[in-house]
């Protein structure tokens, strides 16, 4: 195994981050020579960031605590396009209108993980859109186009996988990695960016970007993958029962983002330590020997960290005594989750299946109605086993609020308006 020089590679194998790297020896030389500018771009496909990301985010804050500057590239401009990296259906259009919405609702997110400014090592946060929406289409095909061919760009998993499961691949999606080598020449044009990182799903669209850099402008790139991450029963992390992990507050709360990482699987809790928080690696390898009762404290450790990271000590810590006092005490905590009804709704009498699903603790009436043959739904943590059952007035209690519960772990509060 290469035995690193510099502090940043370093720490990214021993955290567990390093999937491919490209020349690693050169890099490993300039990043232990000076200051090494490296990117990762998100899409704004959606308001929020979702947990997917993070690792990318991570990646760009070991970067930066290691003394290099990091770049957050927006793809306002590749949002048009749609990554077809994964996927099986053609990416949903969104207007330019959405796009810039949610470009405004995304930034917040890097401001928790990163420190931006005008020093040699601060982050930075650009937009594709700068220069893709400038682009002469004939002009680009002209000067670009011949370094990519067909036969090349066929072998990439993105597209090979995709006609392998003989689902269409528009051209616009193919035109999605010739825009992504494009962004990295434009990088390292305007800020002299030489790394390029991502999950390992990108890796053949960052070697086009280091070719075509090399092809067009001698220009010396490097590639750097993380492993997509599955949890250890081979889920695909970042997915629960309710949908995406969102970064965003208003899209997730504080509680039910400590509550995804309070539900990590036993063996995934040493790993998750050393990528998600900044706990020392002495403590987490203690942390990981850890078994029954004591590794749910492991777990407690890891989802108020991770918590504290993305919305502050303070929400983290709120989260926690939260759970405690919903798990362990069994008591009304007011930081669950709440949503908004009409008074004159439980005034008419509102149906069980209707509140689960307008809670978002199920997301039809039919899940609704499983749930409750199941025996998991409870109203103030009293089983309801009646899927007719209307709420009403009387269900209110002395806290102002219903709390419908699916689980020993989903709570929701109702409250009126």
């Amino acid at each position: 195994m290469t035995s690193y020089k510099s502090d940043f590679l370093r720490v990214m194998r021993e955290r567990g981050y390093i999937h491919q790297c490209s020349n690693e020896d050169a890099l490993d030389a300039k990043a232990s020579s000076g200051i090494i500018t490296a990117y990762v771009g998100f899409d704004c496909t959606a308001a929020s960031l979702h947990v997917g990301n993070l690792l990318g985010i991570m990646m760009l804050r070991k970067l930066q605590q290691a003394g290099h500057k990091p770049i957050v590239l927006i793809g306002g401009g590749t949002t048009r396009v749609g990554d077809p990296s994964g996927k099986d259906d053609t990416r949903k259009l969104l207007s330019d209108e959405q796009i810039n919405e949610n470009i405004a609702s995304i930034r917040t997110v890097f401001e928790r993980f990163l420190t931006f400014g005008d020093g040699p090592t601060d982050a930075l946060l650009v937009n594709n859109e700068d220069w893709l929406l400038k682009l002469n289409y004939i002009d680009f095909l002209r000067d670009y186009g011949p370094h990519f061919t067909i036969n090349r760009m066929m072998t990439f998993d993105s597209v090979k996988l995709r006609l392998e499961r003989e689902q269409p691949l528009t051209f616009l999606e193919f035109n999605y990695m010739i825009f992504q080598a494009y962004d990295f020449l434009e990088l390292n044009r305007q800020h002299d960016v030489t790394l390029q990182m991502g999950g390992s799903d990108q890796w053949g669209n960052i070697i086009n970007g280091i070719e075509l850099g090399r092809r067009v402008d001698q220009a010396e790139l490097y590639a750097l993958t993380t492993a997509l991450l599955t949890t250890s029963s081979g889920t695909k992390m970042g997915k629960t029962a309710k949908g995406a992990v969102w970064l965003n507050e208003d899209m997730l709360s504080p509680y039910d983002y400590w509550q995804f990482w309070r539900n990590t699987e036993d063996n995934d809790v040493g790993r998750f330590l050393r990528l998600f928080t900044e706990l020392p690696l002495a403590e987490i390898a203690e942390l990981e020997t850890l078994e029954g009762a004591d590794l749910n404290e492991a777990k407690k450790l890891l989802a108020t960290t991770a918590c504290a990271m993305a919305h502050g000590e303070e929400k983290a810590l709120a989260a926690s005594e939260t759970a405690r006092k919903t798990f362990e005490q069994g008591t009304m905590a007011s930081g669950l989750p709440s949503v908004d009804i009409n008074a004159s709704d439980l005034d008419n009498g509102l149906g069980l299946l209707t509140a689960l699903v307008t809670a978002g603790l199920a997301s039809s009436n039919g899940e609704a109605r499983r749930h409750i043959k199941g025996g998991a739904v409870k109203i103030n943590d009293v089983k309801a086993e009646n899927e007719k059952r209307l709420l009403g007035g009387d269900d209110i209690s002395d806290d102002g609020v219903i709390k419908l519960s699916v689980g020993k772990k989903r709570h929701v509060l109702l409250k009126t308006t």
